[in-house]
């Protein structure tokens, strides 16, 4: 049964989120709140923790899963290259929920990319997720908590409800926005394609 551990979401204590991040370094898969939905997050870089969470998610490995990174710096680790178009959309989204499609590093297992070589990235508008990114010091996965098919959750108790016996810790940030997840944008085509609306209209 996953440990619950409550952070403010307004001003997030700092050893509250190193002692999430350790779970995560540890291979741990953990759900916690961003600016859509609750998302379960793992260690983006470690193949072991990505092949539990396909497991613990139920997701054909056909669908990709996107990651959020906490800092520019940090998406530099994982994509290929940030066109133009790309660094204007950063600057007028970023953070918040849009998520951009780049060519992936190699650092990124096949797997999150569904061998498509391409990998979904934001910035999250979420206080949490922005600062376990960077404690993390890398990517960290960023699916819906919730089995595939099955509605999104939007507080923690739900998730403890629906997945609790298969997750080491969710993070209780109080209530996610819900609503429309994130959008999805290819920026690899040109022009760019959407590939789900969501919450940011494009263009």
């Amino acid at each position: 049964m996953a440990l619950i551990l409550k952070i403010d979401p307004a001003n997030p204590e700092a050893d509250l989120i190193a002692q999430a991040a350790a779970v995560l370094k540890d291979g741990g898969v953990i759900a916690y709140p961003t600016e859509t939905f609750y998302g379960l997050g793992v260690d983006a870089t470690n193949v072991k923790a990505v092949e539990r969470l396909f497991s613990v998610k139920g997701r054909d490995f056909k669908n990709p899963i996107p990651v959020v990174v906490g800092n520019i710096a940090q998406l530099d680790q994982v994509v290929t290259d940030v066109p133009t178009p790309a660094q204007e959309l950063i600057a007028r989204h970023w953070p918040g929920p849009l998520t951009l499609v780049f060519g992936a590093a190699p650092v990124i297992p096949d797997r999150l990319t569904a061998g498509t070589g391409k990998i979904g990235v934001r910035i999250s508008g979420h206080a949490i997720a922005r600062l376990l990114a960077e404690q993390l010091g890398g990517p960290l996965t960023s699916t819906s908590a919730n089995r595939s098919g099955q509605k999104e959750c939007v507080i923690a108790q739900d998730v403890m409800e629906k997945m609790g016996d298969d997750l080491d810790l969710i993070i209780d940030g109080g209530a996610a926005p819900g609503g429309k997840g994130s959008t999805i944008l290819d920026i690899t085509q040109t022009p760019p394609v959407v590939l789900r609306a969501g919450v940011i209209d494009y263009p």
